[in-house]
């Protein structure tokens, strides 16, 4: 590809068209034909004829000719230089994986040689080790065989003293049957008291839940009873002042009728005025206060009552 420099581009005069540029690139076209000879070249073919002479048109083909011949042999060898890249690429890529096919074999038998020392080499530390733990077992022997004779004399007094404490479990059962009847009794007094003890905490607690409940209705009871004394007093309050409020309207209107009586000499004019005034504030009065002193005085007997039964059951 570079002996394209060798010769250089001369710019066409400008009353001329372009010269035939190359071929497509060799990678779209890896097998070309080789064209055919160009005497004509079309930029020759479809121009109007100059009045010039034709010797520059032909030498300029010629020329063109021959650049293309050596573009055609610049694309084979540039196809057989790819080829010898893929050719040598693929030896390559054979070659590493023989590389590392052989990397591998030698790491693997490097590590079976380093497995192969290294349990040769445990192997001699395990009978290291097992010679010592020999010599250390054979002193151990040693100190067992007198640990033995010592623990034969421990049994023979560990023998002596069983016998000694049989003799005080023996004494020990007899004297527990003799007093097991006792015991057994004062164990039972004993679960019986905590029975009744139980029971008693049991009824005390009754006892303080019904005192709690009577000591809450009783003070519902007082709030209910102060609410009607107050009531009540509000109500003989109201009473008290329609009552006097009545005593004196009829007064008022027995004055009224007889001054209205005398002033037109009509005696049913002061008539009409006492029926009508009278009447309305003696029943706004019986409206206002309208108690039933029996229910006042039951309820306030029944608070007493039950405010006795609750101190008589404490």
């Amino acid at each position: 590809m570079s002996s394209r420099n060798r010769h250089p581009q001369h710019a066409p005069p400008p009353h001329r068209e372009p010269p035939l540029k190359s071929r497509a690139p060799p990678h779209q076209h890896p097998h070309p034909h080789p064209p055919p000879p160009l005497l004509h070249p079309p930029h020759l073919l479809h121009r109007p004829s100059p009045s010039a002479a034709p010797a520059p048109d032909t030498a300029l083909a010629e020329r063109a000719i021959a650049q293309h011949a050596e573009i055609q042999a610049l694309l084979l060898d540039n196809q057989r230089l790819a080829a010898t890249h893929v050719a040598l690429n693929q030896e390559l890529s054979a070659s590493k994986k023989d590389l590392a096919r052989l990397s591998e074999a030698s790491v693997r038998v490097k590590a079976e040689g380093d497995a192969k020392v290294r349990e040769v080499f445990d192997r001699s530390l395990a009978l290291e080790a097992e010679l010592r733990s020999v010599d250390a077992a054979r002193a151990e022997l040693a100190q067992v065989r007198a640990n033995v004779s010592m623990l034969r004399l421990e049994r023979e007094e560990m023998a002596a003293k069983l016998q000694g404490v049989n003799g005080e479990v023996k004494r020990a059962r007899a004297e527990f049957q003799s007093r097991a009847p006792a015991i057994n009794a004062e164990i039972g007094a004993v679960l019986h008291e905590i029975q009744r003890g139980r029971a008693a905490i049991e009824y005390e607690k009754k006892i303080r839940g019904d005192n709690l409940e009577h000591s809450l209705a009783m003070q519902k009871t007082m709030k209910a009873l102060a609410h009607e004394i107050e009531k009540l007093r509000a109500e003989l309050a109201n009473a008290e002042k329609r009552a006097r409020a009545a005593a004196t309207v009829p007064t008022a209107a027995a004055n009224t009728g007889v001054v209205h009586s005398g002033a037109s000499g009509n005696p049913d004019v002061g008539f009409e005025g006492t029926s009508y005034v009278d009447p309305y504030s003696f029943h706004k009065g019986q409206g206002g206060a309208d108690v039933d002193p029996n229910k006042e005085s039951g309820t306030i007997l029944h608070s007493s009552n039950d405010t006795q039964q609750n101190h008589l059951h404490r």
